[in-house]
């Protein structure tokens, strides 16, 4: 062997990652034997755990489940290998978290995207590498899947959500056509960054017919705006891909309308994530989840600068910084767009304003979402520190679970567990975000297996009295002579 191959040796390639994961799985007992009893309600199977969302924060949480023996099934209604935004709306080049971050890999280095890449690219090619690709992202995700068996059903449409009293949580599931009825003792909605609502959509483009103009969120054959002059509202991460996208696929030009006078520099939410906040958050006092979480807000996150840099090097693009947008009205095939700058004449508008906690946005809550407590009934900001994306938070349980706006007007609502963004004031980002998935995977996991043993504990315990494995089958001793023994250690003078 030369000393280039020596040197840079090929990848081992997946199956010989596969088997090095699967040793690692024996190595710590996963999955764990399953423990709870079966049941049945009205002659139909109740699921321990069903888990609306089969993203990264869904299969993370299927892990960490069957590592304390639950065995959740995942329910999305995209088609297999397209949950989540990464092959479908979103369209960033690149994810903007460092590639050092484990992500769902619960600890498991074989399940990491490091091992992962390393397995069939090599080391080398690891080591130059900046920042994951969106795409390459979805295929780890795919194969992360696989891998673990995770249990989902796509296509598998929740229509309706409806706590019982008995507890259950009944869900109505539309598949293959038909709709019938779920029951799980626990819910999980790890459902993403919109996970309660939508698109937030500013009122300017209200009744605007949507020929002219879409969300950065929505599903957009990009090509469509080929020679056509496009704006774009805002400056965020969605913004700059969008303009990117829309720019590589041909526009005659691209407007950035940004409200500010500048863009925001410094990620103050990278600046936030210590062992002690990703552990603690819903540890501290009302005040400093909201201070923390407001100051991040207020601040904004800025566009990464690969994907600013992609839009900057187009000279058809520009940046009008200041330029809030007031109104928006068409004008025969055209939209004019009033800004504070002026008034732009653009061929088609894309809005790139984030998302809102809306229940209407999700009529498959429709039955909790009035009972929903929320923030805004749990605290009141200082002035100056008013914020609508916190108010409308939901104000969550140690264990993500939703809680009763008026106490006893809906039984059973705690079973349901917000492990999405909107989780956040409550708990940090914990339920959604790469940096610390897997924590958030873990604790809710393990909460979810100390519950169900408190609420089987007369069946455990009846367990735990007809346990009958012997340790000693009564072969591995002699039992002595006592009284000979005794009369031996005296004629042995023992005790003089």
């Amino acid at each position: 062997m030369s000393l280039s191959a020596a040197s840079h040796p090929q990848p081992a390639g997946l199956p010989a990652l596969e088997e090095r994961l699967r040793d690692d799985f024996t190595t710590l007992g996963w999955p764990a034997k399953s423990w709870l009893p079966a049941r049945t309600h009205h002659g139909e199977a109740v699921h321990d755990v069903l888990v609306i969302g089969a993203g990264q924060a869904g299969l993370a949480l299927n892990v960490a489940l069957r590592q304390v023996g639950i065995r959740p099934v995942l329910l999305d209604r995209s088609p297999r290998d397209f949950e989540g935004p990464w092959a479908t709306t979103a369209r960033m080049e690149t994810l903007r978290s460092p590639k050092e971050l484990t992500g769902p890999a619960l600890g498991i280095p074989a399940l990491s995207f490091r091992a992962w890449f390393i397995a069939q690219f090599g080391l080398e090619a690891w080591t130059a590498l900046d920042k994951i690709p969106r795409l390459q992202w979805m295929d780890y995700l795919r194969w992360y899947r696989r891998v673990t068996g995770a249990d989902v059903r796509n296509a598998h449409e929740v229509l309706a959500v409806r706590p019982q009293a008995d507890g259950l949580v009944a869900l109505d599931v539309r598949a293959d056509g038909h709709t019938r009825t779920w029951f799980t003792r626990r819910l999980v909605l790890a459902t993403g960054r919109d996970g309660l609502g939508g698109a937030q959509v500013p009122a300017f483009m209200h009744g605007i017919d949507r020929r002219f103009w879409a969300h950065s969120s929505d599903a957009l054959d990009y090509a469509t705006l080929a020679g056509r002059h496009v704006g774009v509202v805002g400056a965020g991460a969605s913004a700059m891909d969008s303009a990117g996208t829309a720019l590589e696929l041909g526009a005659a030009s691209v407007d950035l309308l940004v409200r500010r006078s500048d863009l925001p520099r410094i990620n103050k939410s990278k600046g936030s994530g210590v062992p002690g906040l990703t552990h603690g958050q819903y540890l501290l006092s009302d005040d400093w989840k909201w201070r923390i979480r407001h100051y991040i807000n207020a601040q904004q996150v800025p566009p990464p600068q690969g994907s600013t840099l992609r839009v900057a090097r187009h000279a058809n693009a520009h940046f009008h910084l200041g330029c809030a947008v007031q109104r928006v009205e068409p004008v025969g095939d055209k939209l004019h767009v009033h800004t504070t700058q002026g008034v732009f004449v653009l061929d088609f508008l894309i809005v790139s304003t984030g998302f809102a906690i809306d229940w209407r946005l999700r009529p498959e809550f429709a039955d909790i979402a009035p009972h929903v407590r929320l923030w805004n009934q749990r605290y009141q900001p200082a002035t100056g520190q008013e914020d609508a994306e916190l108010s409308a938070s939901p104000d969550l349980g140690a264990l993500f679970e939703f809680q009763e706006r008026t106490p006893g007007t809906q039984p059973g609502l705690e079973r349901i567990h917000c492990f999405c963004y909107p989780a956040a004031l409550s708990h940090g980002t914990i339920s959604g975000d790469i940096p610390a998935i897997s924590d958030g995977a873990r604790k809710l996991a393990q909460g979810l297996a100390a519950l169900f043993y408190r609420e089987d504990i007369e069946h455990h315990f009846a367990q735990l009295q007809a346990y009958a494995e012997p340790e000693l089958d009564g072969t591995e001793w002699t039992a002595a002579d006592s009284a000979a023994r005794i009369r031996q250690l005296h004629d042995g003078n023992v005790f003089s």
